[in-house]
């Protein structure tokens, strides 16, 4: 189900070279790299390439001609889909490796910052609207208290950042996820944008998922009209996950020195979804650095990145963040911080009751059959030995233990207070002190 409130609208096709809002000498210098390092040389194959429709990769092409960079190998006309082809002159491979030298990058023309930042208001995650269902079925078979519910809703719906503190192994990681699946639309994200001359990869098939969307025949001269502008690709709201691995480097702009060339950092990528950091305190980096860093985006909406040359540029800020962390707050923040979040939750262990709706749940997916005796045996006998602290995790942990005891003693598949036993011992280790 879609919780957008409105559709959002598409980046229109520019209709000519000036409505790309790119200079000239961009494009031009980006269509001569894609052609020189790609070997291209049909019309088709080029405004493939550099996200232009064809009417538009044709002016530019005229553009290179009149410059004496590119000379026709075919002919063609305004009343035919025929291909035309060319190839680099002489100085046209001249100006195309003068480019490279500068920057590598080519391929898809960018979109500039300003171009980019009013789609950015046109599918803001701020403008979703979910409701308690939709909430709950993303959640899918996590058994979640009302309460939570309660919190997370609003919290989700405003699109401000969240923090997610309690023990471990209570679903806070599959609960971030789930509110990722509750948004349920798609979005346009660049495969690149440009500032001050600069050009800076954003669209990465690692966090962004490309959803299918109709597209003209690009081989054809006449174009219907129903496409958006192809320098964008259509995809889920993305999600960036991390963890432990987390440095500060990484939400700064990335730059190759050998190639010259700019990748967009973590939080850019997320923009319109959701970025979580999980493990918070886990870091290299003091949790109270990393929270600092977002305080600036989290507040005003807006980053501030630098490029190579020491410039610094603002770019909008529309990413849903949540924080995840075993500690509590007050062990890793100062009041400072924690004042810029604006959602703390807490995800507490489950209540014996929904302990037993887990583990009967995830017995009946493992085609476990339950035992009565050994359940009584885990609630009445093992869970006292750890003050019954009940955890989410712990149903998965033990039925899974009980299979593979099972399976590797070549017995059917069962539970008994027994195996209760052996998989109980696997789930903790015991204090003490080894000798070496």
């Amino acid at each position: 189900m879609n919780a957008h409130a409105t559709p959002i609208t598409a980046p229109a096709v520019p209709r000519n070279l000036d409505a790309t809002g790119l200079s000239i000498v961009m494009m031009r210098d980006i269509l001569l790299k894609s052609m020189y390092r790609m070997s291209l040389s049909k019309i088709s194959e080029v405004s493939r390439t550099v996200c232009l429709p064809i009417p538009q990769t044709i002016e530019l092409i005229d553009i290179c001609r009149q410059e004496r960079l590119l000379a026709a190998t075919a002919s063609i006309t305004s009343n035919t889909s025929s291909e035309g082809s060319f190839q680099l002159t002489d100085a046209g491979k001249a100006r195309a490796m003068d480019a490279l030298s500068q920057s590598e990058y080519y391929g898809a023309m960018p979109v500039p910052l300003e171009t980019y930042a009013k789609q950015i208001q046109k599918q803001s995650i701020r403008n979703i609207q979910i409701t308690r269902r939709q909430l709950q079925i993303a959640m899918g078979d996590l058994i979640l208290p009302p309460t939570l519910m309660d919190d997370l809703g609003p919290a989700v719906s405003s699109g401000r950042s969240i923090l997610m503190y309690g023990p471990p192994g209570n679903g806070k990681s599959s609960i971030s996820n789930g509110i990722r699946a509750a948004m349920g639309d798609r979005i346009y994200v660049p495969r690149a944008v440009s500032h001050a001359g600069q050009i800076i990869s954003v669209y990465d098939p690692i966090v962004h998922t490309m959803a299918e969307a109709w597209e003209d025949d690009p081989t054809l001269l006449r174009q219907t009209g129903n496409r958006f502008d192809a320098r964008y690709v259509y995809c889920e709201r993305p999600t960036v996950i991390t963890g432990g691995e987390l440095t500060l480097s990484m939400l700064d702009l990335t730059f190759n020195p050998v190639s010259r060339t700019y990748q967009a950092p973590l939080q850019f990528k997320a923009t319109g979804g959701v970025f979580i950091i999980d493990d918070l305190g886990r870091q290299e980096e003091p949790p109270q650095s990393i929270v600092n860093r977002w305080i600036v985006p989290m507040e005003m909406n807006y980053d501030i990145l630098a490029l190579q040359s020491g410039e610094k540029f603002v770019t909008p800020f529309d990413t849903l963040v949540i924080f995840s962390t075993n500690f509590h707050p007050n062990e890793i923040f100062d009041q400072a911080a924690l004042r810029r979040i604006f959602y703390k939750i807490k995800i507490d262990g489950p209540s014996q009751q929904d302990f037993l709706k887990i583990f009967a749940l995830v017995a009946k997916k493992r085609g476990l059959p339950l035992d009565e005796d050994a359940i009584i045996h885990l609630i009445k006998k093992k869970y006292p030995t750890i003050n019954g602290v009940y955890a989410n995790y712990q149903p998965v942990f033990l039925i899974d233990q009980m299979i593979a005891i099972c399976d590797f003693e070549g017995k059917t598949r069962r539970m008994s207070p027994d195996l209760i036993d052996r998989a109980w011992k696997n789930m903790f280790v015991e204090s003490e002190d080894i000798v070496r």
